[in-house]
């Protein structure tokens, strides 16, 4: 759609950010992303929806330096202190992404949004996309699944405290362990799992790198709770539409479990890194995205040639 020959990576294609070359040796990584209040309170919120927008860019391979603020809020309704709790989650995420908030928009809504304008900076040869996965690579992915579940399940007052907590804790939680330990362990491709769910954006990445992807459900990260919270019903709007969405493009293989199976459509927020790594490596990347903080981090499958569908699902 548009042409320039500093523009690395565009609006074409599956990617997560786009990519613009400032100097041989320095890229800029912008993104963008803001949503409505997943949580009632206003600083976390703030936290999730910054961790959110940053993400992207360190999924592909950048450090985030300067954020912007977008925010709609209804002022002639709600106290203005509302909206200072959530600008400063939003700071305090940043802060420990060693990024500055620079200024930002805010305008008059009937509904709360909030998230960022990021940019990050990375080196060509650190650069990271989803175009490269190779078969014989190892899929890793660095966060639980489930957030979709909590927060649905949160909204109608069913959702526990712990496992609610739980998928607090794994939503502030910046992507930046997952991308160093990708970076150390010479991985091929990355993603950020989010509002396409695991399916959405394994088909993404597999049609962006013309291979299959198999993913293993037994070998799914899942936050705690979730299991009980699917079981009952807690899915998403966005559940049905990325299981429509993403059916031509996969082969279910086995006899899988119902609930396992539509925790690959579920919606995530802030979700973790999905990394297609050389699979001499992926012993590494886990241990230490493990001892960085990312706890949940785990192979889930493998990388192969192509074959007729870019995502198949073994039960």
């Amino acid at each position: 759609m548009f042409s320039d020959d500093r523009l690395i990576v565009g609006v074409d294609g599956f990617s997560d950010a786009g990519v613009f070359r400032l100097r041989d040796d320095l890229l800029i990584v912008q993104s963008v992303d803001f949503f409505p209040p997943l949580v009632d309170d206003p600083f976390i919120f703030g936290q999730i929806a910054a961790a959110n927008s940053m993400s992207d860019v360190f999924a592909m391979g950048g450090k985030p330096i300067t954020a912007l603020n977008i925010a709609s809020f209804p002022d002639d309704e709600l106290d203005l202190s509302i909206l200072s709790d959530i600008l400063k989650g939003g700071s305090e995420c940043a802060r420990h992404a060693g990024a500055v908030i620079i200024g930002g928009h805010t305008v008059r809504d009937t509904e709360i949004k909030y998230g960022q304008a990021v940019t990050g900076v990375v080196s060509p040869n650190d650069l990271l996309t989803n175009q490269e996965a190779k078969p014989g690579d190892v899929l890793i992915l660095t966060k639980g699944l489930g957030t979709g579940y909590v927060t649905t399940a949160f909204k109608s007052n069913k959702c526990p405290t712990a496992t609610l907590d739980a998928a607090i804790a794994s939503m502030v939680q910046l992507n930046h362990a997952g991308a160093q330990a990708a970076k150390n362990a010479g991985a091929h491709a990355s993603t950020d799992v989010t509002g396409f769910g695991l399916a959405g954006h394994s088909t993404e990445m597999a049609q962006a790198s013309n291979v299959t992807l198999m993913i293993e459900l037994d070998q799914l990260p899942i936050l705690p709770g979730v299991l009980a919270l699917a079981e009952s019903g807690h899915q998403t709007r966005a559940t049905k539409t990325n299981q429509s969405h993403t059916a031509p493009l996969t082969r279910i293989e086995g006899q899988p479990s119902t609930v396992l199976l539509e925790l690959i459509y579920d919606a995530q927020t802030s979700g973790g890194l999905l990394l297609s790594v050389p699979k001499k490596n992926a012993d590494k990347l886990v241990k230490q995205a493990k001892t960085d903080g990312a706890d949940a981090a785990c192979v889930i499958g493998c990388v192969t040639e192509k074959k007729d569908v870019p995502l198949v699902i073994n039960g």
